[in-house]
């Protein structure tokens, strides 16, 4: 089977969509009754457990603490469709809140615990939210808000609600006071996305759009496999692939989500180890500790039951694939494309163990069922055909309602036919496996031509010495753009910057040579793993115009 073409008689648009048949997605259920369902049959099965400190919840305590959470939020008066920002690190209540959220009708918007206070409340304020839940440690970050605050745990914070207290005391209630049915196509989420490349904005998704996603990401997952996965919880829950690509798909196949607050490699490598992780969903940067860093050499690693890594926030190096793949050749390496527009995950590998073909490597995998996919030409707009590389569009169930009071940059996401636009350069082989190129605008336009970051961040990556990179556009008076890169070595590295400079031109096209290199101890990335490239782009900046001396230039 192969991916259908269709090409419409009406305007001849390329059009692509699964090999695999179309999946039903439920009408009439949330997504709380969704990934809860038939949880009963699993109450003493552990849902969460703390991987540092062993903290547990069982199905049958999520399922009760949802409800409970529910009740005690309409108890204190939230209404339907009021946001709820979270503030908390991931901890093994993390889905429990954001559920119960849902469940009471209120729109949960996870916030990033590392940033900072003005960050959170401008969050708050776009959000125009009615509640905050955090804890103890982050309470000064948001107790100016003048707003009420839930704080979770055992602690008592002066001016806030307790939240132990808090359901407690919704359990002496003798009725539940909700007054306003939940539906399918209600807000359940209002996450806000990345801001890597511009402003970031509240993405407004349903019940249905969450519900939908699962149904087409869980298609391959059989009767045999239900309870048998121990997922890792490393990515941040407050982003939708954390809250809805690890907790709710976990949760709607009763598997385990073993939780890591904080990444640490000893932590890392432990948890996978102490906890038999099964399914470790993480980013680029850590397959390169995995592959590069000492430490792990000082765990036993034929210990692991690991069957499979997912990574999805950029691009895997195909040399840091080949190293990984040596070292742990038992272990799956998969690559996933989604977006928090399009409610998470959009394309992804199969699984050969389960009789399902997989996508080829460095592919972002295939079209998964009741998505389609178009490609176009940015400048004219018009699709293209299999092997040209286009802007990615997509169009489902899954496509966002729109971006929260920014109706023109809804406008110019989504056209009127139902498009998501993504930003991201990407083809369709002949296969129906998708690769991504590049983000529109990350592309760097030397002399008119088009240079991709991610091309020279891979060959920057293949050299011994370097642990990490990034390739961002400086301006130029004569070229327009040049390619530009901060690039980590590693400790034992002897390499000057003029030697980077003259490994990357002996391996690529002219107009495609790195002409600016600077040393960094970090690579600066978002929660989600994606390189913060802007930021990067401005210290660079910042750097030339006080003439620092350090780093090397190309002619």
């Amino acid at each position: 089977m192969g991916t259908h073409l269709q090409a419409s008689a009406q305007d001849n648009e390329h059009i692509f969509r699964s090999q695999h048949q179309a999946v039903p997605v439920p009408d009439n259920m949330t997504l709380p009754d969704f990934v809860l369902q038939d949880a009963e049959l699993y109450a003493e099965k552990v849902a969460f457990v703390e991987a540092v400190t062993g903290k547990e919840y069982t199905y049958g305590e999520v399922v009760r603490d949802v409800r409970r959470f529910a009740k005690a939020l309409r108890s204190i008066g939230l209404r339907k469709g009021r946001v709820v920002v979270v503030v908390l690190p991931n901890v093994a209540e993390y889905a429990i809140v954001a559920l119960g959220i849902m469940a009471a009708g209120g729109v949960f918007s996870g916030a990033n615990p590392a940033g900072h206070a003005s960050e959170i409340k401008k969050q708050v304020e776009a959000a125009d939210a009615k509640l905050v839940v955090t804890n103890g440690a982050m309470y000064e970050k948001v107790k100016s808000l003048e707003l009420p605050v839930i704080v979770m745990g055992e602690e008592h914070v002066a001016g806030a609600i307790n939240w132990g207290e808090l359901l407690e005391a919704a359990d002496r209630a003798n009725t539940d006071t909700i007054s306003e049915d939940v539906h399918q196509n209600d807000l359940c989420a209002l996450p806000f996305s990345s801001g890597t490349t511009g402003i970031s904005k509240g993405v407004m998704l349903t019940h249905r759009n969450l519900v939908a996603n699962l149904c087409s990401t869980l298609f391959s997952v059989g009767p045999e496999m239900v309870g048998q996965i121990t997922i890792l919880g490393l990515m941040p829950f407050f982003h939708i692939y954390g809250i809805t690509g690890i907790c709710c798909a976990t949760l709607r196949n009763k598997g385990k989500v073993v939780v890591i607050g904080r990444y640490e490699l000893r932590t890392f490598l432990n948890a996978l180890i102490t906890h038999e992780i099964t399914f470790a969903p993480i980013v680029p940067p850590i397959i390169l500790a995995l592959v590069k860093n000492p430490i792990v050499e000082e765990f036993d690693l034929s210990r692991l039951k690991l069957r499979a890594v997912m990574t999805a926030a950029a691009p895997l190096a195909p040399e840091l694939l080949s190293a990984f793949e040596k070292k742990f050749p038992s272990v799956q390496v998969q690559e996933a494309y989604g977006l928090t527009e399009h409610s998470c995950i959009t394309l992804t590998h199969g699984d050969p163990t389960k009789g399902h073909a997989t996508a080829k490597k460095n592919s972002v995998g295939f079209i998964l069922p009741n998505m389609e996919l178009k490609f176009i030409d940015p400048e004219t707009g018009i699709s293209l055909p299999k092997n040209t590389p286009g802007e990615i569009c997509v169009r489902s169930q899954c496509v966002m309602q729109g971006y929260y009071k920014n109706e023109e940059e809804t406008a110019r996401t989504i056209d009127n036919n139902g498009w998501l636009h993504t930003g991201d350069i990407g083809y369709i082989d002949d296969d129906g496996d998708v690769f991504v190129v590049d983000r529109i605008k990350e592309l760097i336009k030397y002399k008119g031509f088009q240079v991709a970051p991610a091309e020279l961040e891979a060959i920057l990556l293949s050299h011994p010495s370097v642990e990490d990179t990034a390739v961002v556009s400086l301006p130029d008076e004569e070229a327009g753009e040049i390619p530009a890169a901060c690039v980590v070595l590693n400790p034992e590295a002897k390499e000057t910057e003029e030697e980077i400079v003259k490994y990357v031109a002996s391996n690529v096209a002219q107009y495609k040579r790195v002409r600016v290199v600077h040393f960094v101890e970090t690579i600066p990335k978002s929660p989600s793993g994606k390189i913060m490239r802007r930021l990067l782009r401005e210290k660079m900046l910042e750097k030339m115009k006080n003439n620092t001396k350090s780093g090397a230039i190309l002619p």
